[in-house]
């Protein structure tokens, strides 16, 4: 059995958006916004440390943009993450079409709605947060029939699978983490897609083919500044990306970075602090 740790990290003022900044910068698999604080989660083996994020807390601290912090850190056992994360999780309406639900949820579909079955195993991406919300919907409007669609930073898979259940004929999701190709692979087959979803555990350079029709990423602006020649290199012309995992206040180097790529914006879209931007190479 697996354990992991969670960290809760409180600091007045409570600034979400700074403090989501700042601690993607870390390995980490899991981030979730509660009232008063941030929770995130890692591997047992992981090299984040309290003192590690204190530290950083400590520089925005410096820079007047919170006063004082608390970082707490407990370790969770496999079983007792699943308990956790059954006891909080109910239904996900999306959009009018898009529902997510956990495993031991019921749900009766209307006509035309897809229904997502998604349970973690401490991998980010099971509907709550704003970022997956928003790309989510972009994969509405984006995803075509016959659509060939890489997935960079898969955690649970969502994205990977929603794609097929679209249109998509097929999806491969691609992330580093060992735990998210596990789940991934359990979430495909709940949503009887396993036979169109190639899951493969690496980064991005280690997904050989150069045809995609549609990338998307829900990660962070920092990797998304670093594998954007790397994206670009995998679609296909006249490709579309679809990048999430990023701030309003990233707006403007996100664009400008892929604008240096030859891409142009065809879509932005928010949910509280957080963007998604669709890119077309031009």
């Amino acid at each position: 059995m697996k354990n992991y740790y969670v960290f809760n990290i409180y600091s007045q003022p409570f600034n979400p958006e700074i403090l989501s900044g700042l601690l993607w910068e870390f390995e980490i698999t899991g981030l979730t916004e509660e009232v008063d604080h941030l929770k995130i989660f890692t591997a047992e083996d992981t090299n984040v440390s309290v003192e590690a994020i204190e530290n950083a807390l400590k520089k925005i601290e410096s820079d007047n943009l919170i006063t004082s912090f608390k970082v707490e850190r407990e370790l969770l056992e496999d079983k007792n993450w699943n308990v956790l994360w059954e006891q909080s999780r109910e239904v996900i309406r999306v959009s009018e079409r898009i529902i997510i639900k956990p495993s031991f949820r019921e749900y009766i579909p209307a006509q035309n709605e897809i229904v997502l079955t998604i349970d973690p195993k401490m991998s980010f991406g099971t509907g709550e947060h704003q970022s997956t919300k928003l790309i989510l919907r972009l994969l509405e409007k984006y995803v075509q029939q016959g659509m060939k669609v890489l997935d960079v930073g898969s955690g649970t898979g969502i994205l990977a699978i929603t794609s097929v259940k679209l249109g998509a004929v097929k999806a491969v999701a691609v992330d580093f983490d060992e735990i998210c190709l596990e789940n991934c692979e359990e979430n495909c087959v709940i949503n009887n897609v396993q036979d169109k979803v190639e899951i493969l555990t690496g980064e991005i350079d280690d997904v050989k083919e150069k045809d995609y029709d549609l990338i998307i990423a829900n990660i962070h602006k920092n990797v998304l500044m670093e594998i954007a020649e790397k994206i670009k290199e995998k679609l296909v012309a006249n490709g579309k990306v679809i990048l999430a995992g990023l701030l309003a206040s990233d707006q403007k180097d996100i664009e400008a970075k892929y604008h240096s790529l030859g891409f142009k914006v065809l879509q932005v879209e928010q949910m509280d602090e957080w963007i998604a931007v669709v890119f077309q190479e031009d």
